[in-house]
Formats: C-alpha cells, structure tokens, sequence
C-alpha cells in the first residue's frame, strides 16, 4: 500500500504528451514545462493526445516512480 505525505501536490502537465518518453524525458518536461523540481517528491502527470494513456512520475526516497494506466476507451 503506498501512503502519500501531507504535502503532496499533484501537478497535471497541460497538452498532449509524447507517451514514449520514459523517466529522463519526463524529468526534462517537469522542468522545462511545468517549472518544478522532479526531485521534490510532487506528483506528475501527463496524458497522451487521445487521453487513452496517462504517465505519472514520482520520486520516491531512493528513485523515481512511474506509473502508466492505459485505457481502450478515451475520457470524455
């Protein structure tokens, strides 16, 4: 079970995402786009063009997280 701390903010990364890019890649999009330290321990999220996959990076004590859901239906 993972227990997010108090402070946890969640940022959503606006626009469509290249859904290829992996950790450094995102890491590039925190901080370029969003302006944020990846390494602050924040949630990330981005989502592709079609909303049907959505990416979220997280660091993590001792590395970073990334979480990937994918859907066959896209969001309204």
């Amino acid at each position: 079970m993972w227990l997010a701390s108090p402070g946890l903010k969640v940022y959503l990364g606006l626009g469509e995402t290249d859904m290829r890019k992996s950790i450094d890649g995102l890491c590039i999009l925190v901080s370029k786009q969003l302006i944020q330290d990846p390494l602050s321990g924040h949630m990330f999220i981005f989502c592709n063009r079609r909303r049907t996959i959505m990416k979220i990076l997280y660091w993590d004590t001792n590395g970073f997280c990334l979480w990937q859901k994918d859907s066959s239906q896209p969001v309204p």
